[in-house]
């Protein structure tokens, strides 16, 4: 039977201060943006442009636990990995957008990779694979 994963849950202090960061400086689409009264919570999906399909949800922090994983969601270590075609055009994008890389771009055996922050202190590396 396939599978794929289809969301990635990131947690997240608040819907439209994470919708401007990832739609507006990481250019991600806003793929679903709706409420959930029931829950006092809204649906708010956004992904990559391009053929992939996973995407992330995210998802408000709606207790003081979770509060405390906003930005630290893998402990320190890299979360996520955002693939594209053209490195140089991506990394030149988001430097010029306030982007902070935290580690400079390197050529690896598997390809060309950077780490940067988002605007909740996760990591993630830029990667275009060889």
């Amino acid at each position: 039977m396939p599978q794929s994963l289809a969301h990635v849950a990131i947690v997240v202090r608040d819907y439209d201060e994470a919708i401007g960061f990832y739609v507006g400086t990481l250019g991600f689409e806003l793929v679903e943006d709706s409420d959930q009264p029931e829950q006092d919570k809204r649906w708010v999906v956004v992904r990559p442009k391009g053929a992939g399909s996973t995407s992330l949800l995210l998802a408000r922090a709606s207790t003081p636990h979770q509060e405390q994983y906003i930005g630290d969601q893998a402990g320190g270590r890299v979360f996520l990995f955002l693939a594209t075609d053209d490195f140089d055009r991506d990394h030149a994008a988001y430097l010029a957008a306030g982007i902070t890389f935290v580690r400079e771009p390197k050529q690896a055996d598997y390809g060309k990779v950077a780490v940067f922050r988002d605007l909740y202190g996760n990591l993630w590396d830029l990667v275009q694979f060889a």
